[in-house]
């Protein structure tokens, strides 16, 4: 633990120089860790979601005095939301440590409300997103009102990424229809900001907590036979995604039969 909170804070200090490609990689970490083996929906992993897939495609100009100057004010306002929580810190840490989420997060709103207010698109328009995921946990139904407002938003990726954050939440309080609605119209949408095989694997989770089981299982096999039997453009056994793994491994838990019926994955490629 302690060697990954020292990661951690190395990846916060190189955040505040370049925001968009260490915040990736911290991010895939804290989702990860935030969203598995959860039977609700860590609403703190969609901060990790929106630096992934929104954060890293700013228009990022060194030159610009005030083009930096933002960047760094957002990555120190993200930098808030990856701070450890801990009501009884260790003596003589260096780290910014809160004693509750809710204190951590009205921190980190206070952070992006200053970017909205001095800076403008496309940081603006990103930290509202960044800014409603907060009041998730200070205000919920303000949060999840100012999401749903974010989903008609001109910029395709926090339109994209504000609906995946209401999915999420919908299904955290069990509001299963409104969540399956929401996870087939991002599906439908196919528009590549999120990968189609994740929000089928979340889509698969919420047809399981509804009684579907069925329509899970069949879900899950359909991706993970597509992603063995792919193919690259060389002919050769296609790399299969996070999401295809994850997705076979929940296949084998639900219904092992079913599981044992699909291709056999393909040998890793020794010479790639």
């Amino acid at each position: 633990m302690a060697g990954y909170r020292k990661k951690q804070k190395q990846r916060a200090e190189d955040l505040k120089k370049d925001p968009f490609r260490e915040s990736a990689v911290a991010a895939l970490d804290k989702a990860g860790k935030a969203l598995e083996g959860k039977g609700r929906v860590i609403l703190y992993g969609l901060i990790g979601l929106v630096v992934v897939g929104g954060l890293i495609f700013f228009f990022y100009n060194r030159s610009n005095k005030k083009s930096q100057e933002a960047s760094n004010m957002l990555g120190k306002a993200i930098e808030i939301t990856q701070a450890q929580v801990s009501a009884s810190p260790q003596p003589g840490s260096t780290e910014t440590i809160y004693p509750t989420e809710q204190e951590r997060a009205r921190k980190a709103i206070e952070a992006f409300d200053t970017v909205i207010a001095y800076y403008g698109d496309p940081y603006r328009e990103n930290a509202k997103y960044f800014r409603a995921t907060q009041l998730l946990v200070t205000d919920r139904a303000k949060g999840l009102t100012e999401l749903e407002a974010l989903t008609k938003s001109s910029d395709v990726k926090v339109a994209t990424l504000s609906k995946l954050a209401v999915a999420q939440t919908k299904e955290a309080d069990a509001q299963y229809d409104a969540a399956v609605a929401s996870y087939n119209e991002l599906i439908n949408s196919n528009n590549g900001i999120i990968p189609t095989d994740t929000l089928k694997v979340y889509l698969a989770g919420v047809l399981e907590k509804q009684g579907k089981k069925q329509e899970a299982v069949d879900m899950l096999f359909n991706m993970v036979k597509s992603a063995r039997e792919a193919k690259d453009a060389d002919g050769k056994p296609a790399e299969q995604s996070s999401a295809a793994r994850e997705a076979a491994t929940k296949l084998q838990k639900l219904d092992p039969t079913r599981y044992d019926q699909l291709p056999a994955e393909p040998p890793p490629d020794l010479n790639g």
